[in-house]
This record gives C-alpha cells, sequence and structure tokens, in this order.
C-alpha cells in the first residue's frame, strides 16, 4: 500500500488511548461536489478487504436442504422457509435480527418470500441478501463475505467503514484503505476529485488524515 496511507494508519494506531476493549480502525471518507439527492451519485458498494476485517461479522443465511446443512457449519444462523414466514409476522424480532446481522444470504428461490417478508426491514438497513445460485458453494460466499465491508454514504457527504483493529499491523490496515480508495476512484464520477479528505481513526482515537 502507500506508504503515507501506512504512515497515517501508524500515527492513529500509535495516538489512541490505552482503552480495555478492543477497537476497531475505522475511515471516514468526504465527498465533494457529487448531488447526493440523486441516488445514482451515492456510494453503495460492497468490499472484500484483502487483509480482513480484523472482526468478528455474524452472517445469517436463509436456506433450505443441503445448502443449510452446510451453511451450519460456517454461518451464526441459518433460518429454513418456516422460521422467515414467522419473523414476517414479527416486526420487533425482525428489526433485532436486522440490526445484530452484518449480512445475509439467501437461496435464489427464497427471495421473493424475503422481500415479501422482511423486505421493509432489511430494505432501508441496506441488508438485503445476497442471492444464492444453485451452483454458488454457500461456504466459500460466506468466508468472502467476513471479510466484507458496506461502503454507503446514502444522502450524507461523509461515511464511515470499517478497515481493521488496532491489532492489525498498519500495513494490513493501510492494504485494506487503499482497496477501497482504489474502488471508490474508479466508482465516482470524477474519481479521486469526488473524496474531500480521508481520514482514519481508532474508536476512541484522534483522526488521521490519509
Amino acid at each position: 500500500a502507500d506508504q503515507e496511507i501506512e504512515n497515517a494508519v501508524s500515527r492513529a494506531l500509535e495516538d489512541a488511548p490505552e482503552r480495555n476493549f478492543r477497537e476497531t480502525v475505522d475511515l471516514a471518507v468526504n465527498l465533494r461536489d457529487l448531488d447526493l439527492n440523486d441516488p445514482s451519485n451515492r456510494v453503495d458498494e460492497s468490499v472484500v478487504l484483502p487483509a480482513g476485517t480484523g472482526q468478528e461479522t455474524t452472517i445469517v443465511v436463509f436456506a433450505e436442504g443441503e445448502t443449510a446443512l452446510r451453511a451450519e457449519e460456517v454461518a451464526d444462523d441459518v433460518l429454513d422457509e418456516d422460521e422467515l414466514e414467522e419473523l414476517g409476522g414479527d416486526d420487533d424480532a425482525a428489526k433485532d435480527l436486522a440490526d445484530d446481522t452484518d449480512f445475509f444470504i439467501a437461496e435464489k428461490g427464497l427471495m421473493q418470500d424475503i422481500g415479501r417478508y422482511l423486505g421493509t426491514v432489511l430494505g432501508p438497513r441496506g441488508k438485503m441478501p445476497e442471492p444464492l445460485d444453485p451452483d454458488d458453494d454457500v461456504v466459500e460466499v460466506i468466508e468472502r463475505m467476513k471479510n466484507t465491508v458496506q461502503l454507503r454514504s446514502g444522502e450524507r457527504r461523509t461515511f464511515h467503514t470499517r478497515v481493521g483493529a488496532e491489532d492489525m499491523s498498519a500495513e494490513n490496515i493501510a492494504d485494506n484503505i487503499d482497496v477501497i480508495l482504489r474502488r471508490l476512484h474508479a466508482d465516482l464520477e470524477k474519481g479521486p476529485l469526488n473524496i474531500d479528505t480521508v481520514y482514519v481513526k481508532t474508536t476512541m482515537g484522534p483522526a488521521m488524515e490519509v
């Protein structure tokens, strides 16, 4: 990764006050010269981090049969069609599940029911499931998603994403940031010109400009 990025990460890690919990390392991105009232200009991306997120990612799978059995080995929870229907009738349980889960995966055949029962809960949170094709390996998909973060700006010029944890090396965190910035440069209409400033910080530590 870029040496300047690595230096900024090192400073953020060194200047973080001692805490009795494992802090995450976050990236704050400030956009500019974009009309975010137009949904097509908003950032909404999933990025796989090369060095991983540095923390547990909660994944819930909607599946039946063989796929469900395989998913149970690696997912946090696996729900079948009946359980999906039950959730549809219990708004509070559905909201709790949505808030406690980082990513949902679902067999393609269940996507329509998910839209019907959970669309109003998952949609606004940006958590509609990743559809699983019949020939997709559910274990591989889950392992990939464990290293994935969401970049979502919504209507706000500033958005945050996780890029690691404080006990990861500055080099690994910098590699993660590098991948995110490359994706943003490729995605934004004017590339780097649409990015005003970028800061890296631990949960409670000072922000360092990248």
